[in-house]
């Protein structure tokens, strides 16, 4: 079984990061988004594995290498612009073969891995299967619908009035039927050969089309809030570690992670929080579900469920919250206004200015 890993796309939703880097490799407790997958991947057993990319290639390829750092062996695949899911598959075939193969969009995050779908599809081996997860809403998902023998029956793009509370995950596994519909199938209305419509496909010529329950944690990242809530949902794991230097006027409340080269002075840290290789916190109070990447400086500044990107400088800032702050970035105060009052006052008036 091979694995096919989707990292082109534009990533609008959360620019301005992604008009400078991929939205892929924005990190989560201090380690690109893309890693984790590449980590599960590795460890469901495949070690090949292809991955889409469009204008930000040379920044993954950069980051990934040939894989050999995860125990994987990577080739990269070129897609001109992002034409949907299927066009991945349509533009791989040649690197897929007849090959079984994992499909994962590499800016989602799956708690707790994919080995259970792909021990469950390599068990059961149906022409298709779709990861699945119970949510609240689904009107804002691709929505599965099962008959009663498990089986997928239909497959809806956020609709209206939802016939199931099964929502689409961002991992699919097939077999080489997938290639015959990929072909067969007609761009969307927005232009793209979207996968729901080639799983329909093999749905409607009575192929097998199974659900696999993923019963972790998943989220897409694909926006500022997702990111700062998979940042929470990782940190929550985060083992107290020292590894860099704390002085005694510094106090390190719960799990904080402190990396190799990373100096604590005069500071509070109210866990789960990491502080990445070489940055200096001064002075300064770091609240839960912050991770501050490599190389920042944080000074008498309060920051908290926060990312905080490699090189960056926080200084005199008060209370910073919800916040991703980019690579290379500087936050201090603004310079004082002078600022005067003009009274026109009666008799008899009582005034307090601030």
């Amino acid at each position: 079984m091979k694995a096919l890993v989707l990292s082109g796309g534009a990533g609008t939703r959360l620019r301005p990061f992604t008009h400078t880097s991929a939205k892929q490799l924005v990190p989560v407790a201090n380690k690109p988004v893309l890693f984790y997958g590449l980590e599960a991947i590795a460890e469901a057993g495949i070690t090949e594995v292809g991955i889409i990319v469009g204008d930000t290639a040379e920044e993954i390829r950069e980051a990934v290498g040939d894989g050999s750092t995860f125990g994987l062996k990577v080739t990269y695949i070129p897609q001109t612009a992002p034409l949907g899911l299927a066009h991945a598959v349509l533009i791989a075939r040649e690197y897929l073969g007849d090959d079984d193969f994992l499909m994962y969009l590499g800016d989602n995050f799956i708690g707790g891995g994919m080995t259970g779908l792909v021990d469950e599809f390599r068990a059961r081996r149906p022409d298709a299967q779709v990861a699945v997860t119970r949510v609240a809403d689904p009107r804002a998902f691709g929505v599965a619908e099962l008959g009663p023998d498990g089986r997928v029956v239909a497959l809806e793009e956020k609709p209206a009035e939802p016939r199931s509370d099964l929502a689409l995950v961002g991992v699919y596994l097939f077999t080489a039927a997938v290639h015959e519909a990929v072909r067969a199938i007609e761009p969307s209305a927005r232009g793209e050969l979207e996968i729901t419509h080639a799983l329909q496909w093999l749905i409607d010529q009575r192929h097998d089309v199974r659900a696999g329950l993923l019963s972790g944690y998943w989220k897409d990242t694909g926006s500022v809030a997702d990111m700062l809530e998979v940042n929470r949902a990782v940190l929550e794991q985060t083992e107290a570690r020292v590894d860099g230097e704390v002085d005694a006027e510094s106090e390190l409340v719960g799990r904080v992670r402190i990396e190799r080269g990373a100096r604590v002075t005069g500071s509070r840290i109210v866990g789960p929080a990491v502080i990445g290789p070489d940055t200096v916190v001064s002075g300064s109070y770091v609240g839960p579900f912050t991770s501050i990447s490599r190389d920042c400086r944080i000074t008498d500044s309060e920051i908290e469920f926060s990312i905080v990107l490699d090189g960056s400088s926080v200084r005199g800032a008060r209370r910073v919250h919800a916040s991703i702050i980019g690579r290379n970035v500087e936050v201090t105060p603004a310079p004082r206004v002078a600022a005067a009052h003009r009274l026109v006052l009666g008799d008899h008036s009582k005034v307090q200015l601030p």
